[in-house]
């Protein structure tokens, strides 16, 4: 793009936009273009844009200079050229099989195939390069007091560094945070544990006491204190002792002591020679007011006997 400065109407537009420097590539700032064109100095047909033919230079002597510049017979130090074929495939040799590719099979579409020749041929040329380089002095170590200028000036690196403490900082206080958070997430769930057994020792001692009441057992293990309390057996040795254990359980005992149990019934109420001769329980009173009271069963005014009979109850039974 060429700009005519000829086409400018006025002296003012001059001095506006400035005179042409010496260098015909210079540009004008975007502030200049922005007020020019808001008095409106800047019109169709200043700017037209000339297709410049492309020159082609054959520059036959320059060409001829570098040429003789790669024919020069210079020491392999200053030149530092290696022509070298890939190395052996260390893999298979050791498996004592045969390369997979040579150099002229490779496939130039296999990514794999390729960079592998790449990186086998830089083997070759390392082991050739590193003999011929100490035998010409050139050393292949940096030194221990090596000094290398930086890319970068220190400002930029002191901010790149303050930067990275800033990250590893956020990074510490959110793992700080996250075992906080695992801490109080453990802690509630023991506080709840603990609370729970609190709560099962509660209702076991509440249990004991009630059974004590009952008469179901004869001690409160809770009011042993702090003895150390007997092995308790395993599930087999509990099934084993069942098996082994005579007699009734304790809530048996409980409903025979209370409401009383088996054993012989007939002949219960009669008497003896000893029964006979106790005399203490008599009472004449209640012996002489008994007869006057009483009525015979079955008489008219007495004492009915309201129970169905055998065969009304067993078919009462039968239809049930």
């Amino acid at each position: 793009m060429i700009i005519d400065s000829s086409t400018m109407e006025s002296e003012d537009e001059e001095s506006l936009l400035g005179q042409e420097s010496e260098d015909e590539n210079s540009e004008l700032s975007d502030s200049e273009l922005q007020e020019a064109f808001a008095k409106g100095w800047l019109k169709p047909g200043m700017n037209v844009l000339v297709d410049q033919a492309k020159k082609h230079v054959n520059n036959v002597e320059g060409l001829k200079q570098c040429l003789a510049g790669f024919c020069k017979d210079l020491p392999w130090a200053e030149r530092l050229d290696m022509t070298n074929l890939p190395a052996e495939d260390v893999i298979y040799k050791a498996e004592g099989k045969k390369p997979a590719v040579k150099s002229g099979d490779v496939n130039p579409d296999d990514d794999f195939q390729r960079e592998m020749l790449f990186y086998r041929q830089a083997q070759a040329t390392v082991l050739d390069a590193l003999p011929l380089l100490s035998k010409h002095g050139i050393p292949t170590k940096r030194p221990d007091d090596y000094f290398a200028e930086m890319a970068k000036s220190d400002q930029q690196m002191q901010k790149i560094r303050k930067k990275l403490i800033s990250k590893q900082l956020i990074l510490e206080k959110s793992e700080k945070a996250k075992k906080l958070r695992e801490q109080r997430k453990f802690g509630k769930k023991v506080q709840v544990e603990v609370i729970q057994k609190r709560h099962k020792e509660k209702r076991d001692m509440m249990t004991a006491v009630k059974k004590f009441q009952k008469g179901m057992t004869d001690k409160l293990d809770f009011l042993d204190g702090d003895q150390k309390k007997p092995k308790e057996p395993s599930q087999a040795q509990n099934k084993v002792a069942k098996d082994n254990k005579k007699g009734p359980n304790a809530k048996r005992k409980y409903k025979d002591q209370r409401f009383g149990f088996g054993g012989k019934k007939k002949g219960k109420k009669w008497n003896t020679k000893e029964s006979h001769n106790d005399v203490s329980g008599f009472r004449a009173k209640v012996a002489n007011a008994k007869g006057a009271k009483g009525a015979k069963k079955g008489a008219k005014g007495g004492k009915q006997n309201k129970r169905p009979g055998k065969s009304v109850r067993k078919q009462t039974k039968s239809r049930s």
